[in-house]
């Protein structure tokens, strides 16, 4: 059981829904984005989404892509980031973080040292968004056997045919992608997430969290009344990009928390 497996079973017994966030470490600064993640927890996020910024992040909108050259031109580095999670867990050490990003660095650093450091820093999980269910011998079942959980994304073209293949090595849980396309676009829709949610839970025992299109707390609370849970990203990106203050951003990402938590 990692620190994600008993964030679900105490969101089931307590009959919520999960609120996850993704920020990105190093943005606009170490200290900064630190301060953020901090207050996260008692701004009601249960799990906390943290991106390794990278040169060529192909999944991310421009708004990832933006906070991630802000990292990096900010000095962020693998060896940061694990050292930006050990100060986290000085102060918390019950709320998971699932560590978000590109393979390029981990294979850089040698799979078998990263995780061994990632265990050991504190994390909980990885999505790995280059890394198809084709390559889990590279990272997947390897993570998976250090205790960390290897999470899979799910998307509107993912179909029967390709559905347990994205399953089967997929543990914590599993992010479906409400819109096709990049993060930080259209608006997700309670309405077209809630079929492909329960196909795919038809699948599989795994929480189904959705996320993309996520902005409001209006469609926070609709979005996770038809799944275990939502993801709220770029619109709290957005906030840090344009300077507002931490306490500022807190007080939205609470509105957002609160939103998921009514559904």
């Amino acid at each position: 059981m990692t620190r994600i497996d008993d964030t679900f079973a105490r969101l089931k017994a307590e009959g919520k829904k999960a609120f996850v966030t993704y920020v990105m470490a190093g943005d606009p600064d170490e200290a900064r984005a630190l301060d953020v993640v901090k207050g996260l927890p008692a701004a009601g996020v249960d799990i906390i989404e943290l991106g390794l910024p990278f040169t060529d992040p192909m999944a991310d909108g421009g708004t990832i892509q933006l906070a991630g050259q802000r990292a990096l031109e900010a000095g962020m580095t693998l060896e940061k980031f694990l050292q930006f999670v050990r100060d986290f867990r000085a102060g918390d050490n019950t709320t998971p973080i699932v560590m978000m990003g590109y393979y390029n660095p981990i294979y850089s650093r040698g799979v078998d040292k990263f995780l061994v450091e990632a265990k050991e820093a504190g994390i909980d999980g990885m999505i790995i968004v280059d890394l198809p269910p084709e390559e889990d011998e590279e990272l997947c079942i390897p993570a998976q056997a250090a205790g960390l959980n290897f999470i899979r994304l799910a998307t509107p073209t993912t179909d029967a045919k390709r559905l347990p293949m994205v399953l089967q090595n997929t543990s914590g849980f599993l992010y479906y992608v409400s819109i096709t396309g990049i993060t930080g676009t259209a608006e997700a829709s309670a309405a077209d997430v809630a079929p492909e949610v329960a196909r795919i839970k038809e699948s599989t025992d795994l929480p189904v969290i959705v996320g993309f299109g996520v902005k409001t707390p209006e469609t926070a609370e609709a979005i996770a009344g038809v799944a275990d849970g939502t993801v709220v990203g770029s619109a709290i990106v957005s906030k840090i990009a344009n300077g507002e203050s931490t306490e500022d951003v807190l007080a939205f990402v609470k509105s957002l928390a609160d939103g998921a938590h009514r559904a």
